[in-house]
């Protein structure tokens, strides 16, 4: 594969991704509005207790094999279709499982209505199941606007039924019945875009082969969902359950701006740099990782800090516009949540290129050292409250790019300056802009004009500057045509 051609399906992959993920966080951001203005703190609050078994049920089934199917060149459709029948057996054994399970989650959390939503909740796991296959050929193969497709048709169906069974009255339930419906549609409509079918008969054989390196994704990335959920477990035993509830709206807008970012490049980056170790000219292969990986590097940065910074900077005005003044509370969690998420896609691009060497062993240690300290920072921290444990564990998120980083130069020549010299100019920018636009703007009351001045001014701010200093990464941009 010729560098133009990569650097065009790179381009096109990343383009599709952002409209895919910019169309879901639009989609997201009505559907939220409306239901939270219709729901409870509690309502949110008992979906949230629930989501960590369902996303570990979800690595489990999984199993790391998409990533590992990404590592072949190329994988076959019988390595497929064992990758098929292991995620479809698996799902309906977890399931199995956690339905028998379900009165005891309700027992932990002391909440009994929690039995029936879980068993309900957890049909999600072998549905998605039966979609893992069909999504993971499309993303090998940077079909990004088939899986764009996918995820806004489902997300917009299933949306507006949530929606109207909130208006109905139905609570938690439009919750769950909303999750549920996104679930199957996605995977309904994955498989008609890649009219793929399984291998009879069942042969698993593959699947060993594909293990040693798969094992160490799968514990790594039940470790990762840990740690992106456990504050809310713990919060859940510790707390009411509307504090939790608080906090999840917060947690749940925070991820929708950081996984903008994170979602785009996890659709492009593993196969494009598994790809760029290939090359059909003089290039040494890891030379070409390594400069594809600092230029991916710093589009994320241009991108996520403004993001971020100006999701903290507007975030009173658009939780009071949008929600209503109900969830106040949750705009300091907000405020603080997004200081440590602007660091998380770049965290994204640092496991991607260590997954693209075979290293998936650093990527599990580096996982688990930061669920250790999570947890340990998170108990530690418990007598002082919700905002002490939720400023520890923002404060991890940004410290812990170094480790990252350290990993990362075990596989690949990157002196941790070079990488300084591509994320820190975009931070002090945006952290620049965002204070220069506090200022101008603190004078102002009425909460509609002061969000719509905000976002215009720190834009124009960020973007003005870019030219001036002539940034690459802006030009790049600009001249990209899908």
């Amino acid at each position: 594969m010729g560098t133009d051609n990569l650097k065009e399906r790179t381009a096109r992959g990343i383009a599709w991704g952002a409209v895919n993920n910019g169309t879901v966080q639009v989609l997201n951001l009505v559907f939220g509005i409306v239901l939270a203005r219709r729901l409870s703190e509690d309502d949110y609050g008992i979906l949230a207790l629930l989501t960590i078994f369902t996303a570990l049920a979800g690595c489990i089934q999984s199993a790391g094999f998409s990533q590992a199917l990404a590592n072949m060149k190329p994988p076959t459709h019988r390595d497929y279709s064992a990758v098929f029948w292991f995620n479809t057996l698996a799902g309906i054994s977890l399931y199995i499982l956690l339905y028998i399970a379900s009165p005891l989650i309700a027992a932990f959390f002391r909440l009994p209505v929690l039995t029936d939503v879980a068993r309900f909740i957890f049909l999600c796991i072998p549905i998605s199941a039966l979609g893992i296959v069909p999504n993971a050929k499309l993303w090998i193969e940077l079909r990004n606007r088939e899986l764009a497709i996918a995820a806004i048709v489902s997300l917009a169906l299933s949306g507006c039924v949530g929606i109207w069974l909130a208006y109905h009255g139905y609570g938690y339930w439009s919750l769950a019945w909303q999750q549920l419906l996104f679930i199957s549609l996605s995977s309904l409509i994955k498989w008609c875009f890649t009219r793929w079918r399984p291998l009879l008969p069942i042969d698993m054989s593959p699947i060993r082969s594909m293990f040693r390196f798969s094992s160490k994704l799968l514990l790594t990335n039940m470790l990762t969902v840990t740690s992106q959920n456990v504050l809310t477990f713990i919060f859940g035993k510790l707390l009411p359950i509307g504090v939790v509830g608080q906090f999840n709206q917060a947690n749940k807008w925070n991820t929708m701006g950081n996984s903008f970012i994170s979602n785009t490049m996890q659709q492009v980056a593993q196969p494009v740099l598994t790809q760029a170790s290939v090359t059909d000219n003089d290039e040494e292969p890891l030379v070409r990782q390594e400069r594809v990986f600092r230029k991916m590097l710093r589009f994320t940065a241009f991108v996520t800090f403004p993001l971020m910074l100006g999701l903290a900077l507007v975030a009173r005005e658009f939780i009071v516009l949008t929600i209503t003044e109900r969830w106040l509370p949750c705009v300091p969690l907000l405020q603080t949540l997004c200081i440590g998420g602007a660091f998380l896609p770049l965290h994204t691009l640092y496991q991607n290129f260590i997954i693209s060497r075979g290293r998936s062993d650093l990527y599990l240690r580096c996982i688990a050292l930061m669920i250790v300290l999570q947890i340990v920072l998170t108990l530690s921290l418990s007598s002082l409250g919700i905002m002490a444990m939720v400023i520890a564990f923002s404060a991890l998120n940004v410290a812990f790019t170094v480790c990252w980083h350290i990993a990362l130069s075990r596989v690949a020549p990157i002196s941790f300056l070079s990488a300084l010299k591509d994320i820190i100019p975009f931070f002090i920018i945006a952290l620049a802009v965002m204070a220069v636009t506090y200022v101008l703007t603190a004078s102002v009351e009425n909460l509609a004009i002061l969000l719509a001045s905000r976002i215009v001014i720190a834009s124009i701010l960020y973007v003005g500057l870019m030219k001036l200093l002539r940034s690459k990464t802006l030009e790049e941009c600009i001249k990209f045509r899908l």
